[in-house]
């Protein structure tokens, strides 16, 4: 049996001028993690990251905390999802970012009001029935994912170990491929992806399982002040 280690990148940076690079917790998050990785994961055959700034500085933080050469291949289909264009189907004038940010910083409860309209324009994007307002559709994200994954698997030989550094979404999706969970409710278990939360996938010749969703116990005790989910 082989294993595919899925780790969500670190906090990103919320509310900054560049929201894909990793904030300073975020950096944190990734050192913490690769530390707890080093006896549990000692050979890894195989590093992919999504292709994003905060997949790839999670990924530095993490395989030098491990002890292990921060080499990795760039594959796009790990990427994350376009927000951007989802929340701009959803609200069209909100295809401008600075208001965007603007009317959202004007709320009472800002954050909670971005989550809510977030969670929204997501349920829109994922029930499928809007597809041309958006140059991905879920079903071609998924699909998306699904292949990447597959070009791992085509590159991987018997009982190796890899560790794809991706993003809430790709590891919701192939989630809720595995375990059958209704589409609509795939983004009830993204909201919960810890970050720097590891999700284990194990693999044999004829089969692929889920062993472990969200594993993310090195940021307890001590860490707590670490765990972040978005």
């Amino acid at each position: 049996m082989g294993a595919i280690y899925l780790i969500r990148h670190g906090q990103a940076s919320f509310g900054s001028s560049d929201y894909d690079q990793l904030s300073e917790l975020g950096h944190r998050q990734a050192q913490v993690l690769g530390a707890s990785l080093r006896s549990r994961v000692p050979q890894v055959d195989h590093v992919y990251c999504g292709g994003m700034r905060r997949h790839r500085e999670t990924a530095e933080n993490c395989l030098n905390a491990m002890g292990q050469n921060p080499i990795w291949h760039d594959d796009h289909g790990w990427a994350e999802y376009d927000h951007v264009a989802i929340l701009a189907a959803y609200q069209p004038r909100w295809a401008d970012q600075v208001l965007m940010k603007n009317e959202v910083a004007a709320m009472p409860q800002s954050r909670k009001f971005f989550q809510e309209a977030f969670a929204a324009a997501v349920a829109r994007w994922v029930a499928g029935e809007h597809d041309q307002d958006y140059p991905e559709s879920w079903d071609a994200f998924c699909v998306r994912v699904g292949a990447a994954l597959q070009r791992l698997r085509s590159a991987m030989e018997k009982s190796q170990t890899a560790m794809v550094f991706t993003s809430g979404g790709p590891i919701s999706a192939l989630a809720q491929q595995l375990l059958g969970i209704p589409r609509e409710r795939t983004f009830r278990l993204n909201w919960t992806l810890a970050n720097c939360g590891v999700t284990k996938l194990i693999y044999s010749e004829r089969d692929l399982y889920l062993g472990t969703l969200n594993e993310h116990s090195c940021f307890e005790g001590p860490h707590s002040d670490l765990i972040t989910y978005r």
